[in-house]
């Protein structure tokens, strides 16, 4: 059986649409958890890719289930926080997913070429 949902053919199983980018929720007072988790989710808070990511329980539920839901302040700090504030002192997303950078791959790469040419060095001196 297939688990996969991205195949047409496959009828009685609903398509995933958790590989498409995902927009930010708008930014505005009296903010709601789904707004976190959207703003999270939309990568504009920089901790992973802007695709969806399907939770078993949505934010915030935990705190609903015990009595003491957050406030819509609490909530438009957080999102403040997690996104403008965050980022504000120089911290930019540097890393592949969110930056699209590849340094890394570049310092890998130019190292594999210097141990060739040092290994290749090393044997035409023999």
């Amino acid at each position: 059986m297939s688990t996969r949902s991205d195949n047409p053919n496959h009828t009685d199983i609903p398509r995933a649409h958790t590989i498409k980018p995902m927009d930010p929720p708008p930014m505005n007072e009296g903010s709601t958890t789904a707004q976190l988790k959207g703003d999270i989710n939309s990568g504009r808070t920089g901790d992973k890719n802007e695709v969806f990511d399907p939770g078993l329980s949505p934010l915030g539920t935990d705190d609903e289930a015990g009595g003491n839901p957050m406030r819509p302040e609490q909530v438009d700090i957080a999102r403040h926080q997690e996104s403008t504030a965050r980022w504000q002192n120089g911290n930019d997303k540097q890393s592949y997913a969110h930056g699209h950078s590849r340094k890394a791959l570049a310092g890998y790469v130019g190292f594999i070429a210097l141990v060739l040419v040092l290994f290749v060095g090393a044997f035409s001196i023999f």
